[in-house]
C-alpha cells in the first residue's frame, strides 16, 4: 500500500476504456491527461454545481507535469484519479494527483490553474468563493 497525502483528496473514479490502450496493451502515455482533465472537471465544475455552488469559471492550465509509475492496462474496474491542492495564490493554485488503485500508483501529476477573465483576455484573481472551496482541499 502506497502512504497518501494528509490533505483531504477529491476522488475521480474513472473507467480505462478500450480506446485508451495502444499498441503496447496499456493506457497511452497522452490519454492519461483525459484522465486528469475528468478528474478537474468533476472537481472545480460538476461537484460545485450538483452541490448548488457556482462552478468555477474561467480557468486555464498554465503548467502540467506527469510522471508515469507503473503501466496501467484494461481493467473491469475504475481507477481512481485522487486531488488535492498544494499552493494557492492569488491568481493561481496548483493541484497534485494520484491516478491508483488501493495497491498501486500509475501516475503522479501536478497542474497549475490560473483564473482567467475571458472577457478581458487577462488573467484575474480568484474569488473568495472559490478560495473558500480550495481549502477544503489543501495540503496543510
Amino acid at each position: 500500500m502506497v502512504k497518501r497525502s494528509p490533505a483531504k483528496r477529491h476522488i475521480f473514479p474513472r473507467m480505462v476504456r478500450f480506446a485508451d490502450i495502444d499498441s503496447l496493451g496499456h493506457v497511452n502515455n497522452v490519454r492519461f491527461f483525459d484522465y486528469l482533465e475528468d478528474a478537474r472537471l468533476g472537481m472545480l465544475h460538476i461537484d460545485p454545481y450538483r452541490a448548488g455552488d457556482a462552478p468555477f469559471k474561467g480557468l486555464v492550465v498554465s503548467r502540467h507535469e506527469i510522471d508515469y509509475r507503473r503501466p496501467l492496462t484494461f481493467r473491469a474496474d475504475p481507477v481512481s484519479v485522487e486531488t488535492w491542492v498544494t499552493e494557492v495564490r492569488p491568481v493561481r493554485f496548483t493541484l497534485e494527483y494520484e491516478i491508483r488503485d488501493e495497491k498501486e500508483v500509475f501516475v503522479t501529476a501536478r497542474s497549475v490553474l490560473v483564473a482567467y477573465d475571458v472577457d478581458r483576455a487577462a488573467p484575474r484573481r480568484l474569488l473568495e468563493d472559490e478560495l473558500i472551496y480550495l481549502k477544503r482541499y489543501l495540503a496543510e
